[in-house]
């Protein structure tokens, strides 16, 4: 049973990722938007904005990366809504393989696609003067931070693009998790916002996870941040899991 729902996944994974090659004009602004807006920042904003910190790439970065994930994540509600309504998910059905893998399989494109852009990034990163010590080890729990975060999203992208009724609607609803960052850490220290806003953006998922990236890009003790990211992207991912899951059974095994 384990070995069927691998297979499966593996060869719908494959043809997720092969419509991605075929049509980068999706996949491609999911770099440049954020790239746009560390060069923002970076350039015009970043000798305005007090960080306490000797280079201010450096602190915007891990911010950015979240940034790139978000906007990532609307493509996976695209390609899955536009499954919905070619009739291919009944066709799927009616053969012999796991039915849950044919979700699976738009989630590990989305994994795949995300960690190709996250690398762009960094690397647009570097050219405008990032840098850090970060070992191997640092570098590999960013890695999974990251990729738990995009696992996350991603199953909370299928549920649009599950439910949608227009093929706006289920990219649309990716802009709020694209807001996010800015009411957070990510571009400013939140002892300067007030009251309120501040007491939102210390309590919200992006901070913890802004903080515990930036600490290990930094080699900075993590303190309790990165158990908080951890707790965050784990709960998010179950919950919307079980729910897309939820919602994927009810419609097309009725």
């Amino acid at each position: 049973m384990t070995t069927h729902f691998l297979s499966d996944t593996a060869i719908l994974t494959g043809r997720s990722l092969r419509h991605i090659t075929r049509s980068l004009d999706t996949i491609i602004p999911t770099a440049i938007m954020p790239i746009a807006f560390m060069l923002l920042f970076v350039f015009v904003f970043g000798g305005a904005i007090e960080t306490g910190t000797d280079s201010y790439v450096n602190y915007l970065l891990p911010g950015i990366l979240l940034i790139t994930v978000a906007s990532g994540v609307s493509y996976t509600a695209f390609r899955l809504f536009l499954d919905t309504q070619s009739g291919i998910f009944e066709r799927f059905h009616s053969m012999p393989i796991a039915r849950s893998s044919v979700l699976w399989g738009h989630v590990l494109t989305s994994l795949v696609a995300n960690m190709m852009s996250l690398v762009v990034v960094v690397l647009a990163a570097v050219v405008m003067g990032f840098r850090s010590g970060a070992g191997v080890l640092a570098w590999l729990a960013i890695a999974g931070i990251m990729m738990l975060f995009t696992l996350a999203l991603t199953w909370l992208a299928v549920i649009p693009g599950l439910t949608a009724k227009t093929v706006d609607g289920a990219s649309a609803w990716s802009y709020p998790l694209i807001f996010l960052p800015f009411i957070s850490s990510a571009f400013v220290p939140t002892q300067s916002m007030p009251g309120p806003v501040r007491v939102f953006a210390e309590n919200q998922p992006v901070t913890s996870i802004v903080n515990a990236i930036r600490d290990l890009f930094a080699q900075q003790p993590v303190g309790t941040d990165i158990w908080i990211a951890l707790a965050w992207c784990v709960g998010v991912l179950i919950v919307a899991y079980v729910v897309a899951m939820t919602i994927y059974r009810r419609r097309f095994n009725s």
